[in-house]
């Protein structure tokens, strides 16, 4: 593959809209399509193609890509999108969705002739901007050989087996997040309760066995009660019903998911919108009158 493969981005949100940027700064020929086009305008001062419509995106893509908020719109846009696709174009879905709809995807795909990766990401807005996002994908070698030059602007990628295989890795990695995120959140406020410093609590681990990104990260978030979105709240119960799912399907019990996934469900309605950090605030509603810090909650 070169240079010159043409590129259709599809969803230019929160996520989208950085991984767009890196695409064309890697001077990859790129047309964006958004339902909202405002957003997709935006990247034509960094040398994107605006297309009005998605058959006018995708037309003459070599690969198109789609970073969509979940499964069911990637469905639909791959049925609306079916008509227009250039022969053998690979479909590479980077959305967080559920392991059986990257399976269908696929199937609908090859049917009609054409390719498909799930290629799900971790790394947040910040990865996405640094270019360093991990990117587990499933797929054929050969597909994946194909769309490698294309996530190198993105970040490092490993193919972990065959379609919806990337999908199944995302939902682990969102495992040992959501899990990991709740656990700082109560490490934090059990030192403070108990009468220690959690910022010294917090520098006094790093380093040692418990140190992690999420330590790192947003055991700080924490400290200075900023929930301002990176990863959302919403998208991470999404995700925490997803891997339930994957689990049912297997056949496996998960309890510690289970329990992570009500903590989340406990501020879905007052929070969606916020970081994945205000795991947090479900903590303190278990927990009337302990708070972690003085300062305000920082949500926009």
């Amino acid at each position: 593959m070169t240079l010159s493969t043409k590129i259709a981005f599809l969803g230019i949100g929160l996520m989208g809209e950085p991984m767009a940027r890196r695409l064309l700064q890697a001077k990859h020929s790129v047309t964006v399509w958004n339902r909202t086009l405002s957003k997709a305008e935006a990247l034509a001062p960094d040398g994107a193609l605006v297309a009005k419509s998605l058959a006018e995106a995708v037309r003459e893509a070599d690969i198109v890509i789609s970073m969509l908020e979940a499964g069911p719109i990637v469905g639909q846009l791959i049925d609306a999108a079916l008509g227009a696709l250039a022969p053998d174009a690979l479909w590479v879905d980077m959305s967080s969705t559920k392991q059986a709809e990257a399976q269908q995807f696929h199937a609908r795909l090859v049917a009609r002739g054409h390719r498909f990766i799930d290629a799900p990401v971790s790394g947040g807005v910040g990865g996405a901007q640094a270019g360093t996002l991990a990117i587990m994908a499933g797929g054929s070698a050969a597909d994946y050989a194909r769309a490698q030059t294309v996530f190198a602007a993105m970040g490092r990628a490993t193919l972990v087996g065959p379609a919806g295989s990337g999908q199944v890795a995302k939902l682990c990695n969102q495992l040992i997040v959501g899990a990991t995120l709740n656990v700082v959140a109560e490490a934090l406020l059990l030192a403070q309760a108990a009468g220690a410093d959690p910022a010294a609590v917090r520098a006094a681990i790093r380093g040692g066995f418990a140190e992690s990104r999420i330590l790192e990260v947003h055991g700080q978030r924490m400290l200075e009660r900023n929930f301002v979105a990176g990863g959302q709240v919403k998208s991470q119960l999404k995700d925490m019903h997803n891997i339930l799912a994957a689990a049912g399907a297997a056949g496996v019990t998960l309890p510690l998911t289970q329990l992570v996934t009500e903590r989340y469900e406990s501020i879905a309605a007052s929070h969606a919108t916020a970081d994945h950090s205000a795991a947090l605030l479900a903590l303190e509603l278990l927990n009337p009158g302990r708070r972690l810090g003085d300062g305000p909650d920082k949500l926009a």
